[in-house]
């Protein structure tokens, strides 16, 4: 009887515990939620601090590199005008030439900015026109003509070098534009280039009629007054 007693005591002193537990635990946890946090969320709120924050800048990244030529102000001429002011300038690799754009502003380019991308973009003569540098390329022996405008050196070498000689025939007419073989094959009213004897098809190859006789409009150059001096730059400071 007393080992019945002892055994019921036990169980009923286990149970009393576990109705102590599932009541007073839920109240345990949120009364030490709150006791660390400021909403008795459970969750600790951020530390702060004293120092105000910065506002982020607002002025743009100063442009570079190929950014930075693309910002400048450009000239808008014709192809075939751009390389004739460059080949009567004396057609230097190196030496700024000047001309006027098609609204007669004066102008400054360079042969690497702006005349030798007229050889190596494809697209720029007309929609679908490969670039010239397709056919005429380095190695002469294979290229049409065994021309190479790749490089000022090529054109500078000239024309039909079959064995690679380093120097052709002169594409540039001695300087003289009006007579050069490279005008006669660029300039092509209605689409027909100058070349009679034999004749030959206007370059780019497959040029439509519709493209200007003297080729399309390019941006090129700067005009000579976007690189003149401010007041505040010609006038000079004064020392004591």
């Amino acid at each position: 009887m007393r080992e019945k007693d002892s055994f019921l005591s036990v169980v009923y002193l286990s149970l009393l515990g576990l109705i102590l537990v599932a009541v007073f635990w839920p109240g345990l946890l949120f009364l030490t939620g709150c006791a660390s946090t400021h909403s008795c969320t459970g969750l600790h709120s951020p530390e702060t601090t004293p120092i105000p924050t910065l506002r982020a800048a607002t002025l743009p990244a100063p442009k570079v590199g190929v950014e930075a030529a693309a910002a400048r102000p450009r000239c808008r001429i014709t192809a075939v005008d751009l390389l004739g002011a460059w080949v009567e300038a004396g057609a230097s690799e190196t030496e700024t030439f000047e001309f006027n754009d098609v609204s007669g502003k004066a102008c400054r380019g360079t042969f690497t900015d702006d005349v030798q991308p007229l050889f190596t973009t494809p697209n720029l003569w007309f929609n679908g026109a490969p670039a010239c540098i397709t056919c005429h390329f380095a190695d002469v022996k294979k290229a049409t003509m065994n021309m190479d405008l790749s490089s000022y050196a090529g054109i500078m070498a000239g024309s039909r070098r079959a064995n690679g000689e380093p120097k052709g025939n002169d594409i540039l007419g001695g300087l003289d534009w009006d007579e050069a073989l490279l005008h006669k094959m660029l300039y092509a009213p209605g689409g027909k280039s100058e070349l009679t004897n034999p004749v030959r098809p206007a370059m780019p190859l497959g040029r439509p009629a519709t493209v200007p006789a003297e080729g399309p409009l390019v941006s090129a150059g700067t005009p000579l007054e976007s690189e003149a001096p401010t007041t505040e730059e010609a006038t000079a400071t004064p020392t004591n």
